[in-house]
């Protein structure tokens, strides 16, 4: 009953909405309804997170060891996987990454369930210590959002895309309080076009995220920072190095995490996956506390320059030593992707944005304290440090504007934008040839199911084969004769006929041109219908992309093209009429402004 009253307001209300006010105006309100789902969900999330890390850090001793750091981590591994396996049976990992794919393979749609799924799942996994951020699958979360209230409005594709778009930026904007930083991520890592139609609903969207932040979180930034040094321009160089060391470490997370969490997907029984990940992550984070959960109060040490701070609750503790310091340092730095991995590859549910702030932090204190002590330089840690998180973030989300814009925000100003496009400059540069994409996208191109700012390409790339699959050519029969397909011709609108054998399987074509001359010659209706085939050069394939099966229309020049099942087996034809059709339409969907 309540289902069919909620069922009848959601008409009455799609009505009101297709009366008074335009399409755009529609996608305009829209994007800030989703807004306030994206943002409301990202409060939710921080506060869940807060109130359970609070709950355990209750029973946390200070300055000495800790064996709770063992057992939580398996813990919360262990919940994640039970509830990712048994209550939501879906892969709900890598939140950006599925966003991704949703926009380049599934027409923005995002399943119900990811409204919620992660966020319960992210909880679990951070608020009992993975080593791992909040961002992705809050990020996650909000799209899903956006999504699944654009299925209910029956938006075009385009707006589809725009909204799931808006509702990660009103997430991000919410969690990190950076909504400039949220619009840049929406345009430079969600791949969205630069257009009036795009920008204005992700502006009111951020806007929306940052009203309900404040209102709910208060007005503070995440990072407590004293007052930064100002620049000096003979420092330049060394944030120019400083970028090149942010790529390095780019380049070893982005490799490392790949490798620990492939090794992982190996392991194929669950619960021994559980259990191995949780024991390495527990002794991981016994050995180093500063890597449990986020890492943000970690960067609040670096930034306020409590460097001693990081060693409470680890066997280093009271070390003051500056060489092994260092070493401690160096150590970190390996140890937190290690750790993230584990988390994410065990069965955790988070993302690579807070990890990522959290190696350039180190990275940037690290390099400063070094050129301090050995060159007998006077770098500034504190700006050294947030450049550093600046350039890992450039080097692994290949986003160097969603990298500045962000350390700027929250940090609460932009008197450092200068080293920090040199530093996100450098990072991107180093990293580029070694790794051409992102941690996001890498597995998404290695498939070709990347959606890319190329129109062209992602036209393409939005096209699915088989549903342009034309099934109204008549088979014939490997068997059977010129006698028997021109009973065929007499019931077909079709000049070409696929010859099959009795299990189906292609063997070829018979084209009407090339029978035209002999359908008047009953002396050669016994002709065999394989004497008359003809066996294309080239055929598609069902599930094929279609960049490859445009490439085979143009090596081959033909105008129809066979398709075919894995196993070889007849499906239908595609035709290059159709599918230019289909993609001129799509081209208008991608330019309406």
């Amino acid at each position: 009953m309540n289902k069919e009253k909620n069922g009848n307001k959601l008409v009455a209300l799609k009505e009101f909405l297709e009366r008074h006010l335009s399409y755009r105006n529609k996608i305009l309100l829209l994007s800030i309804v989703v807004g306030i789902g994206g943002a409301f969900a990202a409060v939710l999330l921080k506060n869940l997170v807060f109130y359970t890390n609070s709950f355990l850090h209750d029973s946390f001793l200070e300055g000495q060891y800790n064996y709770l750091y063992l057992i939580f981590p398996i813990v919360g591994i262990i919940l994640t996987a039970l509830y990712v396996n048994y209550v939501v049976k879906d892969d709900i990992s890598h939140g950006v990454s599925k966003i991704l794919y949703a926009l380049s393979r599934n027409k923005g749609r995002i399943k119900s369930h990811n409204m919620y799924s992660s966020l319960i799942a992210s909880t679990l996994t951070v608020g009992f210590g993975g080593s791992v951020g909040l961002e992705a699958p809050i990020t996650f979360t909000g799209s899903a959002i956006g999504s699944n209230i654009g299925k209910h409005f029956n938006v075009s594709r385009r707006s589809m895309i725009t909204l799931v778009a808006c509702g990660s930026t009103a997430a991000l904007a919410a969690i990190f309080k950076a909504p400039i930083a949220a619009v840049v991520f929406a345009l430079e890592i969600l791949m969205l076009d630069i257009t009036m139609a795009s920008v204005l609903p992700l502006l009111l969207s951020a806007i929306t995220g940052i009203t309900i932040s404040y209102l709910f979180l208060g007005r503070e930034v995440i990072f407590s920072m004293p007052q930064t040094i100002d620049f000096s321009l003979g420092n330049i160089p060394f944030y120019a190095l400083l970028g090149v060391f942010c790529g390095l470490v780019s380049v070893y997370l982005i490799r490392m995490t790949a490798l620990i969490e492939g090794a992982f997907a190996k392991i194929r029984h669950r619960v021994v996956k559980f259990l191995v990940g949780g024991v390495c992550l527990g002794g991981i984070i016994f050995m180093f506390p500063l890597l449990y959960g986020e890492g943000y109060g970690t960067l609040n040490n670096l930034i306020n320059g409590n460097v001693m701070g990081l060693l409470d609750n680890s066997p280093f503790y009271g070390m003051s030593n500056m060489g092994l310091l260092f070493g401690f340092f160096l150590l970190v730095l390996v140890f937190k992707v290690i750790a993230m991995a584990i988390t994410t590859g065990a069965g955790g549910v988070g993302g690579t944005f807070a990890p990522s702030l959290f190696m350039g932090g180190v990275a940037g204190s690290l390099f400063a304290l070094f050129v301090n002590t050995f060159m007998d330089w006077q770098l500034p840690v504190l700006n050294f440090t947030l450049a550093g998180m600046a350039g890992v973030m450039a080097g692994v989300m290949h986003a160097p504007l969603t990298a500045m814009f962000l350390i700027a925000e929250l940090t609460g100003g932009y008197g450092l934008f200068i080293p920090l496009m040199l530093t996100t400059a450098s990072a991107y540069l180093t990293v580029r040839p070694m790794e051409p994409n992102s941690i996001y996208t890498r597995k998404l191109a290695a498939r070709g199911e990347l959606l890319t700012h190329h129109t062209d390409r992602s036209v393409l790339d939005q096209m699915d084969i088989d549903e342009l699959i034309e099934k109204d050519f008549l088979t014939i029969d490997s068997s059977a004769c010129l006698g028997d397909l021109i009973k065929k011709i007499e019931h077909s609108t079709r000049n070409a006929y696929p010859v099959i054998d009795a299990e189906n399987k292609f063997l070829g074509v018979v084209f009407m041109d090339d029978i035209r001359n002999k359908i008047f010659h009953p002396e050669l209706y016994q002709t065999p219908i394989t004497d008359l085939m003809f066996m294309p050069v080239s055929h598609a394939v069902s599930g094929e992309k279609m960049s490859s099966a445009v490439e085979k229309f143009n090596e081959s020049g033909y105008y129809n093209l066979p398709v075919l099942s894995e196993d070889g087996k007849y499906v239908g034809f595609i035709s290059r009429a159709n599918v230019f059709a289909t993609y001129r339409h799509l081209v208008e969907e991608f330019s309406e402004e």
